[in-house]
């Protein structure tokens, strides 16, 4: 189940929204086909294990494990339980139940009526840790809300700006900006509000990481910002801008009216465009009001080595910690809501 988790893994930010899984297919001890979902539209990893066992009649004495309950409707591929089933594999080890409404124990019942003896619960915690974006999604209907910011040494997140200076100022060291933006790549989408865009002008992509961008949000409530001018209206990545005025949508750059601009009416519209999980990455006012609103899942805080004398105080937030470490020269601490 293990080598489940390692192999699930290699399909983050390239799968969703489906679930990350992986596969692995043992015969007499010894692992003799594995896989997992690569990207979203393609074969799912018990296919992929599966295909990969050279010596097909080794699979009616094998056993097939999978961190999550194998599919039992027909989506963008055919149901999982039905191919576990034609291959004639007897034995079927699950680390969790999929909880979405079209499988929930379907895809066990299938392969039980078929005779298959099914072990459930193999490291269940675990499996669904890994997919907890997954499951926030279907379970409590919004995305998983994910709040990062840097904050200096003395515990500011920016330079005082009332003189209205313009630009990024940057806390954390060059080689941090890779980490940040595996995370961005991570998650569905990026999101921030309107005077993020107006500050620092960000491209909010994860261009120094090989990987694929998030779709970008931002809150304009009243539409202060001519799109054209900053970087995020380039149409290069999926754009939304939350306002309630009217405006003409073109191309990559859409604007969506939210039925109402607290917290979870945002989340109810990302709910809606089907993103399910959200970086959250200013400024102080957007994160302060995810942090009072309690709508947040995991925050990760970035500190500097520097000081910042007379800035702009980073958010305070309470929650579990649950690890702390150095990055180069700096700190990173992740905290998840109690």
């Amino acid at each position: 189940m293990q080598r489940c988790f390692h192999l699930a893994q290699l399909g983050a930010g390239h799968v969703a929204p489906n679930p990350m899984v992986g596969s692995v297919v043992v015969c007499n001890g010894e692992i003799i086909g594995e896989g997992y979902h690569q990207k979203y539209g393609q074969a799912h990893a018990e296919a992929n294990a599966i295909s990969a066992v050279k010596d097909k009649t080794m699979l009616e004495k094998s056993t097939i494990y999978i961190n999550l309950e194998p599919c039992a409707h027909f989506g963008k591929t055919p149901p999982c339980s039905d191919l576990i089933i034609a291959s004639k594999i007897p034995n079927v080890v699950i680390g969790c139940i999929d909880s979405y409404s079209e499988v929930a124990g379907k895809g066990v019942a299938k392969m039980e009526a078929a005779g298959i003896k099914v072990k459930i619960g193999v490291l269940e915690a675990e499996s669904l840790a890994l997919n907890k974006r997954f499951f926030t999604y279907h379970n409590k209907k919004r995305p998983y809300v994910v709040l990062k910011w840097a904050q200096s040494k003395n515990n500011c997140m920016d330079i005082d700006r009332t003189n209205n200076e313009k630009g990024v100022f940057w806390i954390t060291q060059p080689e941090t900006k890779a980490l940040v933006h595996k995370w961005r790549h991570e998650e569905a989408a990026i999101l921030v509000g309107k005077n993020t865009i107006k500050v620092d002008n960000p491209s909010l992509t994860c261009r120094n990481y090989d990987g694929v961008s998030p779709i970008r949000v931002i809150i304009d409530q009243k539409m202060r910002l001519d799109y054209g001018r900053f970087n995020v209206g380039d149409r290069q990545v999926q754009t939304y801008i939350l306002t309630e005025k009217e405006v003409i949508s073109k191309g990559k750059l859409q604007f969506i009216q939210p039925r109402n601009f607290t917290i979870t009416g945002i989340l109810e519209t990302l709910v809606k465009l089907k993103i399910q999980s959200v970086i959250i990455e200013g400024g102080l006012t957007t994160l302060t009001h995810f942090i009072k609103a309690g709508l947040w899942d995991e925050a990760r805080i970035l500190t500097g080595v520097n000081t910042v004398p007379n800035g702009i105080p980073a958010p305070s937030i309470k929650g579990t910690p649950l690890e702390s470490y150095s990055y180069g020269k700096d700190q990173i601490k992740t905290i998840l809501n109690a």
